[in-house]
């Protein structure tokens, strides 16, 4: 007897809340693990072409650990589209003033390009503090232990 593949559309698929811990996580390694629940890939009912995985709520972005030379050595550059327009700011500077940029960025370039992955990339919220404001969608905690080495 043949098994049938299931192929889930994405009005079947009810995306359920997490909400992260990043205090003293690596960046990279929190990274993947976030993009992974935010494409599905952690659903047995995971279909590539549906944007069918979870809503993450990534919390204390400001206590993450970057490691080696990173702070001072990686970037993050923005093009107004003028000359002269190109915006770089290294991760040290932008880790005083906007942290969850930083986070938010390094999940979201793990993420599928064109539609699908603008699609996936609303799911995530990144904050800098404990406070989330997603209490009503009653999010369960998530915990990544191979981000913390």
């Amino acid at each position: 007897m043949p098994r049938q593949t299931t192929h889930v559309k994405a009005a079947d698929v009810k995306p359920n809340w997490h909400v992260v811990n990043a205090e003293g996580m690596i960046l990279g390694r929190l990274a993947t693990e976030v993009a992974t629940v935010l494409m599905g890939k952690h659903r047995p009912d995971y279909t590539p072409n549906v944007a069918g995985g979870d809503c993450v709520i990534v919390t204390n972005a400001d206590k993450i650990r970057v490691t080696g030379n990173k702070l001072a050595a990686k970037s993050i550059a923005r093009w107004s589209g003028y000359p002269g327009g190109l915006k770089v700011r290294t991760y040290e500077s932008l880790m005083a003033s906007r942290p969850e940029l930083v986070v938010e960025e390094a999940i979201v370039r793990m993420l599928p390009r064109g539609r699908l992955g603008r699609r996936i990339r609303r799911n995530l919220r990144v904050m800098k503090g404990t406070e989330h404001g997603h209490a009503a969608q009653q999010p369960k905690a998530i915990d990544f232990p191979n981000a913390r080495r």
